[in-house]
């Protein structure tokens, strides 16, 4: 199993790890837009994993028309710090340091503290910014991990991504966000902060499954 937590200090935004709580649709961090989709993308172990290794290395972002670059893993040790259980309870403190991995391309993948910047539009709304991954998890039927932002984004937030294997054999891909409106744009006209946000959704789908299923 491995844990991470990156201590925050950086990302623009208070509610660093809010995309982990139960009832971020209710209660979201102030003046946020919150957002949640949920999909079966396929059953079994070579499902989860595939999918969850595509998690790893980015493909959601990519997938959905991002290009990533300037990827800078956390300099020395990684920090693990409290991190959480399934039921939102805090789990005892651990040190980790995981072997780094790399894709095809040579990118490191997804782990705690690393810092990456994101270029391109979504339906013509601006995709931009820099991002740091605050958590990352990986466990036997659980692998996920969430992004906050650090500068240069049209909002302020963060965005959780998982690929869950049930008890069923069901495999999931759930993505939690909240967004706050920095932009002048998006300050005057909120809807579209929904808009994008949704436009983002679909496009992490599309880059993980090749099955479009109905969100749930």
């Amino acid at each position: 199993m491995r844990r991470g937590n990156f201590q925050a200090g950086t990302v623009d935004y208070a509610a660093v790890g809010a995309t982990s709580a139960h009832d971020l649709m209710s209660y979201p961090p102030e003046q946020s837009v919150p957002a949640e989709a949920s999909w079966r993308i396929g059953s079994g172990q070579e499902r989860f994993e595939t999918s969850a290794d595509a998690l790893l290395s980015w493909a959601a972002l990519r997938g959905a028309g991002l290009e990533i670059t300037d990827v800078r893993p956390a300099s020395g040790p990684m920090y693990s710090g409290v991190g959480f259980d399934a039921e939102g309870l805090p789990v005892a403190p651990s040190r980790l340091e995981a072997d780094q991995r790399f894709d095809a391309d040579g990118t490191p993948y997804v782990a705690a503290g690393t810092t990456i910047r994101v270029h391109g539009h979504i339906k013509g709304m601006n995709a931009d910014g820099e991002l740091r991954v605050i958590s990352a998890i990986e466990e036997p039927r659980r692998v996920a991990f969430a992004l906050g932002t650090v500068g240069g984004s049209v909002v302020s937030g963060e965005e959780s991504f998982a690929i869950e294997w049930l008890d069923n054999d069901e495999v999931r891909f759930v993505v939690r966000a909240f967004d706050r409106p920095v932009a002048l744009a998006y300050r005057l006209v909120p809807p579209l902060v929904k808009r994008r946000r949704r436009e983002l959704f679909q496009g992490y789908l599309r880059a993980i499954s090749p099955m479009f299923t109905t969100p749930a």
